[in-house]
């Protein structure tokens, strides 16, 4: 049975991927962050930078925001990184972000090695 790659993250990995290929790695995360919105941009993928996002405790809204690098589509939380290995503490963060958010999709784009690392993460909230 054949895989279906989802276009919608399959574009943004593109944009990742594109945005590697052109500085490689060596740069610190502001500068794939800023890069990596030029390229989405380029691409024509709606996304906002950093959008604060609510957190709930018991019905009450949190004063503290979480910050995603960017959610594309309206649909995709999307987290760089550019370190030299990721760890599971780093994919926790995305599942934070699904979990407060009520998104179901995830993608860490990791700059720090000589390709770009990705990981697609789906979250259920039914579970």
């Amino acid at each position: 049975m054949e895989e279906k790659r989802d276009p919608e993250t399959y574009a943004i990995i593109g944009a990742g991927m594109a945005v590697h290929c052109r500085l490689g790695s060596g740069f610190l995360e502001p500068v794939y962050h800023e890069s990596l919105g030029i390229e989405l941009e380029i691409l024509g993928i709606p996304n906002q930078s950093e959008p604060p996002l609510t957190i709930r405790y018991r019905d009450r809204v949190l004063e503290k925001k979480y910050q995603p690098d960017y959610i594309c589509y309206e649909t995709v939380i999307v987290e760089l990184k550019a370190l030299s290995q990721l760890t599971e503490k780093h994919v926790s963060q995305v599942l934070n972000y699904l979990k407060c958010t009520g998104l179901t999709r995830g993608l860490f784009l990791n700059f720090g090695g000589d390709s770009l690392e990705y990981r697609h993460i789906v979250f259920n909230h039914s579970s």
